[in-house]
């Protein structure tokens, strides 16, 4: 990571300081003179690449309200530039501050344009930061980062002034809901607690006059809320001297007390109160500054290359980690393969000790063969009722009045069942090898035609046809419930089918080839 330095600017000497994890160290001292920029240059030389923080601490700094209609992007930028240009003669330091937006007809916006009566007095040193290559990560006055400074210190809204005693002198600034309204630098030489805690109480009686002046500080109104950062040691005098009155409410920090509540570690001896300025330029920088985007050209090129290497070195790490995630990955299943591998050799190993218990040879395995294309021949030659039973169901289904009460089912021989009903049928008998299957099936018809004799018998010889019907089946034997004569009379046991109350019954005796 690059050196960061610290530039503290005075109107009468210039001093650096090195900043590193929250502590500021002295690093060099320069006059305000062009002995102090030759010497400046060639301190440079040996701080290539060096990343400096230019903070002004100076008494000659303007400040002037002022609004422009409510504006974005570069249209903003062109109406804030014209009203630079219009305030100061040089706006190569020069600031515009907004203060929000005022509710009125039309929407405008407050503007607190800043800039540096002298503005010659920072070209040399610009020049020499410019010619080293040095990155100017921005210049900054005490004013622009005392709002960061009373955030820290608690006073973040409402009206509030920051009295801090600096190398430069004092400094005031004066704050409105967190936005700088205006400060001012008095040079003091005085050395004492006493004297400085009263020259402290005269020039904050002599700053509020000055904004009620000009309308920015009510003359009636709350007590303003006054932070006095105290030297190290003179806290209790302060405390002694600044007594709270209708005007004024103070409160006094310790130096330490401020440095911690900053984030200041360490510090060297003989600094004063900018201490707290330096370190926040370094840590919480404002937006708002006095250096051009042409003076900062090489700390914009500088923060470019390492957002580009942080974003290369991110996606490296992540790369990385997934390709760790892909090779845990493999090596599970690299694992997950051999454990299979080894699962694989046990059962063979196990598979080969059984066998060897049991040898196989070539007449065990053709007997083996041999039985089981006998099974198979029995198989085949094996009569089976089912599709008897499905041809008996499928004839039933276009028969409903024919009542099933007695089946019987055999395989055998032609001939077993009983003659055929016609020469036709003996004719078509198979030779005596052939495997047969019979089907006896007695039942009557429904109750409803008990009393048409020639009408049951109609049926059944209407069903008897019906099985008949099946190529693969023939009728071989039919006894109706009643015989009709050639002559067309009707015989049987009429009578007695009548005294019984019961269906006349009749049997069907089919056949099939297997």
């Amino acid at each position: 990571m690059s050196e960061r330095l610290v530039f503290y600017f005075t109107a009468t000497e210039h001093w650096l300081y090195r900043w590193s994890g929250g502590t500021l160290g002295y690093e060099a001292r320069f006059s305000a003179d062009e002995r102090g920029v030759g010497e400046f240059r060639e301190y440079l030389k040996r701080r290539k690449g060096a990343l400096i923080h230019l903070v002004a601490d100076l008494a000659g700094e303007d400040f002037h309200e002022d609004q422009i209609p409510y504006l974005r992007g570069g249209d903003r930028q062109t109406v804030v530039q014209r009203r630079l240009a219009q305030r100061y003669r040089d706006t190569r330091l020069a600031a515009a501050l907004s203060l929000g937006y005022v509710a009125e007809e039309r929407r405008n916006e407050r503007l607190l344009l800043a800039s540096f009566t002298n503005v010659q007095q920072f070209i040399p040193w610009l020049d020499a930061l410019a010619e080293a290559d040095a990155r100017l990560s921005g210049l900054y006055s005490t004013p622009i980062l005392a709002p960061a400074l009373a955030a820290r210190l608690g006073a973040g809204s409402g009206r509030s002034i920051v009295v801090s005693a600096n190398r430069a002198g004092l400094r005031q600034c004066f704050m409105e809901n967190g936005r700088l309204r205006f400060a001012r630098l008095e040079r003091s030489a005085e050395s004492t607690p006493e004297k400085l805690a009263e020259s402290v109480r005269t020039e904050t009686e002599r700053m509020s006059q000055y904004l009620a002046t000009l309308r920015a500080l009510p003359r009636e109104g709350p007590a303003v809320r006054v932070i006095v950062i105290a030297p190290e040691g003179a806290r209790a005098r302060f405390e002694k001297t600044l007594v709270s009155d209708a005007r004024f409410a103070f409160r006094i920090v310790g130096m330490a007390d401020a440095a911690r509540m900053v984030g200041l570690r360490g510090t060297p001896r003989d600094i004063g109160a900018e201490q707290l300025y330096l370190h926040l330029a370094v840590k919480q920088p404002p937006k708002e500054q006095f250096a051009r985007s042409e003076d900062r050209h090489g700390f914009v090129l500088w923060r470019m290359q390492r957002a580009i290497v942080a974003t290369g070195a991110f996606g490296l790490a992540a790369c990385a980690a997934y390709a760790g995630v892909q090779w845990m990955e493999r090596m599970n299943m690299h694992e997950q393969v051999d454990a299979l591998q080894r699962d694989t050799r046990i059962a063979q190993q196990q598979v080969q000790r059984i066998t060897a218990e049991f040898p196989v040879t070539q007449t065990s395995t053709d007997n083996l063969k041999a039985t089981v294309l006998e099974f198979r021949n029995i198989a085949a030659r094996t009569a089976s009722p089912e599709e008897a039973l499905a041809f008996l169901s499928r004839a039933l289904e276009q028969f409903p009045q024919i009542e099933l009460d007695a089946l019987a089912w055999s395989a055998g021989p032609p001939g077993a069942g009983g003659e055929a009903k016609s020469p036709s049928a003996q004719a078509a008998k198979p030779a005596a090898a052939d495997l047969w299957q019979a089907m006896e099936i007695s039942g009557r018809v429904s109750t409803a035609m008990r009393a048409d004799y020639r009408t049951i018998t109609a049926q059944v010889q209407r069903f008897a046809a019906r099985l008949d019907a099946e190529p693969d089946w023939q009728i071989v034997r039919t006894q109706l419930p009643f015989d009709i004569t050639p002559e067309g009379t009707l015989t049987g046991d009429i009578g007695e089918a009548r005294e019984a109350e019961s269906s006349p019954r009749f049997t069907i005796v089919v056949a099939r080839k297997r």
